[in-house]
């Protein structure tokens, strides 16, 4: 369907049919490739929906992919990508030890933040997602992300170092909110709280084990 036949009541239903449809990884990837509910897909170049290992136990969810994402077809691959590289690879881990998504797949025009409505069109994925992988702990990372996830209108200041158990259908994960790289690199000052969430998110993982 393009995103102009249906209403946004319609394109809602057929991500939350399509979500809960998919039975593996390979499903829901294919059904969000090809979902066209949403508006934003036509002005982007890609549908960027994963990069690491999804047998990894270690989840990091983010916002939504920015110019070098939308050109390489993988999330957090810009700046604020190679700073999330150095930072997990401080908690010794790296792209093989970790499975990073998005809550919104694609590029909105000129970098903006997308508009609830466009994360509520692709919760259902998300949430399938988690389901799907079932990680042992989520790093929701940003503003966007954090409050999709915790299903709050609270703001990432004072989100961050919260941990909450959050329901992904029939699995519920502990889930981290912390700083989304894109805003160290703009508040370098921020690193230190940072620091702390990401030596938690660690010690809950190997916990975990």
């Amino acid at each position: 369907m393009a995103p102009a036949s249906i209403s946004v009541s319609e394109a809602a239903a057929e991500a939350a049919r399509l979500a809960e449809g998919a039975k593996t990884l390979d499903e829901l990837i294919a059904a969000i490739e090809g979902f066209e509910g949403s508006p934003v897909k036509a002005t982007a170049n890609r549908t960027v929906i994963f990069d690491g290992n999804p047998d990894s136990g270690v989840m990091i969810i983010g916002e939504a992919p920015g110019a070098e994402e939308d050109r390489q077809g993988k999330p957090f691959v810009g700046a604020a990508g190679r700073l999330l590289d150095q930072m997990l690879a401080a908690i010794g881990l790296d792209r093989d030890h970790a499975y990073i998504t998005n809550v919104f797949f694609w590029r909105p025009p000129g970098n903006r933040t997308p508009t609830p409505q466009e994360i509520a069109l692709c919760q259902p994925f998300v949430r399938r997602h988690v389901e799907l992988v079932r990680p042992k702990a989520i790093l929701a990372m940003g503003g966007t992300s954090a409050k999709s996830l915790f299903d709050t209108d609270t703001g990432i200041t004072r989100l961050r170092g919260q941990w909450k158990d959050v329901a992904y259908g029939t699995v519920t994960v502990p889930t981290l909110a912390s700083f989304h790289p894109a805003y160290l690199l703009r508040q370098p000052a921020q690193k230190r709280l940072s620091w702390e969430d990401l030596l938690a998110f660690k010690a809950r993982v190997e916990s975990a084990q």
